[in-house]
C-alpha cells in the first residue's frame, strides 16, 4: 500500500487542498443556506470519492490492500451524486448522510493507516485523519438539534483540518517514495 499512496501523493495532496478551500468557503460564509451547503458538500464528497478511487486502482494489481481506499471512494462518489439528485432533502437527512460519510471514511482511513505501519512512518497522521472523521460524524448524530450554522461551521473546520493533514501525508507519501524508489514522478499531480 506504502508504494501505491507514495505514487499518487499528488492525489492526496489535491484531496487536501479542495478540502481546505471548501472548508475555507464555508468558514468565510457561515450564514450560508442549507441548499448552498448542499451543492458545496456534494461537489466536495464527489471529488474526493474520484480522487480516492483513481488512487486505489492505479496500481491495484501491485497492492492487495487496495479495497478499503475503492470502498472509501465509491462511498462518497454516491453520497456526493445523491446531494445533486435529490437537492432537496430535509436538514436532518443531510446532517445523517454527512455523518454516516465521515464515519465510515473515518474507519476506512484507519484501516488504511494500519497496514501502512510496516511500510512508512508518521502513518499516525492518516489515522489522525481517520478519528477527526470518525468524531465529525459522531457530533453531528448525537447533536441534530444544534441548527444549520453550527453544522456549516463543523463542517467547515472539520474539512480545513482534514485538508491540512492530509497535505502533510501526501509530502511524507512523497518523501517516502523517493527514499523507496517507488515512481512518484509517475502518477503525481
Amino acid at each position: 500500500m506504502g508504494n501505491v499512496l507514495a505514487r499518487n501523493w499528488g492525489w492526496v495532496a489535491l484531496r487536501g487542498v479542495i478540502a481546505i478551500l471548501f472548508g475555507a468557503l464555508t468558514l468565510t460564509n457561515p450564514a450560508i443556506s442549507l441548499a448552498a451547503l448542499v451543492f458545496l458538500f456534494g461537489g466536495f464528497a464527489i471529488a474526493d470519492g474520484v480522487f480516492t478511487i483513481v488512487s486505489a486502482i492505479v496500481d491495484r494489481r501491485d497492492e492487495p490492500h487496495w479495497v478499503s481506499l475503492l470502498v472509501s471512494g465509491i462511498l462518497s462518489l454516491c453520497i456526493g451524486v445523491a446531494t445533486f439528485v435529490m437537492p432537496g432533502l430535509t436538514a436532518m437527512a443531510l446532517l445523517f448522510l454527512i455523518a454516516a460519510w465521515a464515519i465510515v471514511t473515518g474507519i476506512a482511513q484507519i484501516a488504511a493507516a494500519i497496514r501502512l505501519r510496516k511500510v512508512i512512518r508518521g502513518e499516525w497522521v492518516l489515522v489522525l485523519v481517520g478519528l477527526l472523521s470518525i468524531v465529525l460524524g459522531v457530533l453531528l448524530i448525537a447533536f441534530p438539534g444544534a441548527g444549520a450554522l453550527a453544522v456549516v461551521v463543523w463542517i467547515g473546520a472539520y474539512a480545513v483540518v482534514i485538508g491540512i493533514l492530509e497535505l502533510v501525508l501526501a509530502f511524507r507519501l512523497r518523501k517516502w517514495g523517493h527514499e523507496h524508489g517507488a515512481g512518484t514522478a509517475a502518477h503525481a499531480v
